[in-house]
């Protein structure tokens, strides 16, 4: 089992010696940088955390949705007329065999529907540290410029 297979994002940002202890004019622009360098590596980390949960969550909904096609498979391979009880609580309601059917389908279908929400999440959370990153990359071009 792997978690946090996905592509993660990482802080591959080094700042030169110059950049944070270079002459007293540019001091406002080290803070600067300094604090955006801190701010990205706090986002990274969450975001990080974040992705991770993503994955758990996949990973238990995949889980989910594969035991509701295999029990599927097996109800609908049973004669119409088998009894059939759903689990409520503590008790068994009868019921018939297009209703279980029909949850079961429901099932897979609301996990395939987080499954898909979990993906979009995720990627909207590596692409935003990419753009924080890709801000900061900008920054230090325009420092090194001056």
């Amino acid at each position: 089992m792997r978690i946090g297979a996905g592509a993660a994002p990482s802080l591959s940002l080094s700042l030169p010696a110059q950049a944070l202890c270079g002459d007293k004019m540019a001091a406002p622009v080290d803070l600067e940088l300094k604090k955006a360098f801190t701010e990205l590596q706090a986002k990274v980390i969450d975001t990080q955390q974040k992705v991770k949960l993503a994955d758990i969550q996949i990973e238990q909904l995949s889980k989910t949705k594969k035991h509701a096609h295999l029990t599927d498979t097996e109800v609908m391979t049973l004669v119409d007329e088998t009894r059939m009880y759903e689990g409520v609580g503590r008790m068994f309601i009868l019921q018939s065999k297009g209703v279980i059917h029909n949850q079961l389908l429901e099932k897979q279908r609301i996990a395939e529907e987080k499954i898909k929400e979990l993906e979009q999440k995720k990627s909207y959370l590596e692409r935003s540290v990419k753009e924080a990153e890709d801000n900061i990359r900008e920054m230090l071009m325009a420092r090194r410029a001056q």
